[in-house]
């Protein structure tokens, strides 16, 4: 009989939808209550217009807010959602929901900005459990009076889930258990209380059914579910953006639910130093969240041991320490955001297939990633600051050789060192081989070196230069001595009017012609001449010097023998030495016979310079030639020298 009734009640409901649809706004009557059509409600592609729609009362836009009735903002056979449910209409809800026996089409129920007192939420909630909907939804729910104690029959119920987001209980001195107590013996799948402040719930009573609790963005601490044996059933636990502060606590409380497969601690205040505190994880659990949080390297020694997927996303992680236990179950790790310098191995690891460290601190990733994880099918390090030098060439190499395992490349993978790359794509970084090649380096700057020196060795023996030097060196000792020698040292005076350098093959000439020649006669000259003007005791080149430093001129007798002798170029460097230290025009050159310019030695080139920019006279065969010869060279040297010696020609005659 009482199935009967409810078919005749479905079949009316539909009987007046039909008569709606050729008369709109018409009001009929169902026991004393005004109905109307909703139909107006529906999606403009109408994609709803086969579904038969509920007869609901409710508030148009143009009626009066004195009728404190809802508005409807969905309604279907399956579906109705209903809007501001106040204490003045409330028990015509409960009403309407009392026709909505199991057996009944109307499965989703969602009431949204509902500000009642406690127990009629509590008779809403109860009509709700003794009704056909499975899913009930109820959001911005303001609870009016004082809480109390409420019996809740859970019995003969088609519900499945229960969502409540932000509920407001206004009364701030109440019997926790009174409240908490109706939500955690619930006898239903799925629970989600969100958004609400709640700052405790209790374990339930018994065995629990839940398999879903979500309690996103409420102010739980640590104390929840502690020694809790009843949820055993759970499967997936949420508890984003609370206030849990303890990585280890928050394992305890996992211990006991042995069917726990997800867990999401993400956005707490969770820490965890290390201290000698043993986690307990549940053995079951494959995925756990706990990105945003305060972790540090520690937390890898509080890890649950078959978790698969790993999430450490925005911490402070610095690195992953090496020796801890394995997670030899974790296919996917997430450490963006954190504190890492370098990609972290798998060692820990050895079933890794997914690994994310993008936006942390790595400037040179490691090359040899893929060889200590050879399981990973995708890395995702973009985004972080990559120093581009030669060390990352080889990174840049591993992309080519990965076969597209670098996620979000190239786009993500930019350079952020030196400031001149900074915004080049890592793809497009050239740097040459040598540059980036430390052996090649260091053999080809090996190789220069060794033939610059090979060219300077060369240079030195062909242009003489260690003569030079040595040359140079007796120079300044002379010159060092001279120094030191007492104010009025007659060394320091001009004493001669030349001094003659030639060859021993040409000392005939010199005796027999030079020297006879210009020191006899009108006019007479002093020569300086080894023979007779070196000093006893001092060595060659200090006479030499000593000769040079003490004559106005220096005489050069050029000959081939000339430039075949040692002593002869001393002679000639020295005097050039002189010819530039003291700005004067020292040099006198007689050319005794021609100098072919191939028997001049390479170490001759001050000679060749001399004989190329300077006047030089030439010894004539022809004797009629010869006394303007001598009269060009004493011209060339005269000059008054202070000396005392007054009888020097006469002696010499």
């Amino acid at each position: 009989m009482t199935q009967n009734m409810s078919f005749l009640r479905i079949f009316f409901l539909y009987k007046c939808l039909f008569a709606l649809t050729f008369w709109n706004h018409v009001s009929l009557s169902v026991e004393d209550e005004p109905f109307t059509s909703a139909s107006n409600n529906f999606p403009e592609d109408g994609s709803n217009q086969n579904i038969k729609s509920l007869l609901l009362p409710y508030t148009t836009g143009h009626q009066s807010k004195a009728n404190f009735d809802w508005v409807v903002i969905q309604n279907t056979t399956e579906s109705l959602s209903l809007s501001e449910i106040t204490n003045y209409n409330v028990k015509k809800l409960i009403t309407l929901l009392s026709n909505f026996r199991q057996g009944s089409r109307l499965q989703n129920l969602t009431l949204t900005n509902v500000s009642v007192d406690w127990n009629a939420l509590m008779k809403i909630f109860q009509t709700v459990w003794h009704s056909s909907i499975e899913y009930f939804n109820i959001n911005s729910v303001t609870q009016l009076s004082d809480i109390e104690s409420y019996d809740f029959d859970y019995s003969g119920t088609s519900m499945k889930a229960l969502t409540a987001k932000k509920i407001l209980i206004t009364d701030l001195y109440f019997i926790q258990d009174d409240l908490y107590r109706i939500f955690a013996d619930m006898n239903i799948a799925d629970m989600t209380i969100a958004d609400s402040e709640m700052i405790h719930m209790l374990c339930p009573s018994s065995e629990s059914h839940f398999r879903y609790l979500n309690f996103l963005k409420n102010d739980l601490t640590d104390f929840l579910f502690q020694k809790c044996d009843n949820l055993l059933q759970l499967e997936t636990l949420i508890l984003q953006k609370n206030k849990f502060e303890s990585l280890p606590k928050v394992s305890f409380m996992t211990s006991h639910m042995k069917s726990l497969k997800y867990l999401d601690m993400s956005n707490n205040l969770l820490r965890h130093n290390g201290a000698d505190v043993q986690c307990q994880w549940a053995e079951s659990l494959a995925e756990l969240d706990l990105s945003s949080n305060q972790l540090a390297d520690a937390v890898f020694e509080c890890l649950p041991v078959n978790v698969r997927k790993l999430g450490l996303h925005n911490n402070q992680i610095s690195s992953v320490p090496r020796g801890l236990a394995e997670l030899k179950s974790l296919e996917e790790l997430n450490l963006a955001s954190n504190r890492l310098a370098d990609l972290p191995g798998c060692g820990g690891f050895p079933s890794l297939q997914f690994l994310n460290v993008e936006m942390n601190s790595i400037l040179t990733p490691s090359a040899d990633f893929f060889q200590s994880c050879p399981r990973v099918r995708e890395l995702q390090a973009g985004h972080n600051p990559f120093k581009c030098s030669c060390e990352l060439q080889a990174f840049i190499r591993l992309e080519r050789q990965s076969g597209g395992k670098l996620f979000g490349w190239p786009a993500a993978y930019v350079c952020e060192y030196p400031e001149g790359l900074r915004g080049t794509e890592l793809k497009d970084l050239h740097l040459s081989q040598l540059a980036c090649n430390t052996t090649l380096l260091l053999v080809t700057a090996l190789l220069l070196t060794l033939v610059l020196v090979a060219a300077v060795a060369f240079l030195c023996i062909y242009l003489d230069v260690p003569w030079y030097v040595r040359m140079t060196w007796q120079w300044t000792q002379t010159k060092r001595r001279a120094w030191h020698n007492p104010p009025g040292d007659p060394g320091t005076v001009l004493q001669f009017h030349a001094f003659i350098s030639y060859s021993e093959r040409d000392s005939l000439w010199v005796k027999n012609e030079l020297i006879p020649n210009l020191e006899k006669g009108e006019g007479c000259v002093q020569l300086c001449q080894h023979e007779r003007n070196f000093i006893p005791g001092k060595s060659i080149v200090e006479n030499i010097i000593n000769c040079i430093e003490k004559s106005y001129k220096s005489i050069f007798v050029l000959s081939p023998n000339f430039v075949q002798s040692e002593w002869c170029h001393y002679e000639l460097y020295f005097a050039h030495h002189k010819l530039f230290s003291e700005n004067s025009n020292s040099l006198i050159l007689i050319l005794l016979e021609p100098i072919p310019p191939y028997l001049i030695p390479a170490r001759y080139h001050k000679l060749k310079a001399l004989m190329a920019k300077r006047t030089y006279l030439e010894w004539p065969k022809e004797r009629s030639k010869r006394a303007l010869f001598w009269a060009n060279l004493r011209a060339a040297i005269s000059i008054n020298l202070p000396t005392s010696d007054e009888n020097w020609c006469g002696e010499t005659d």
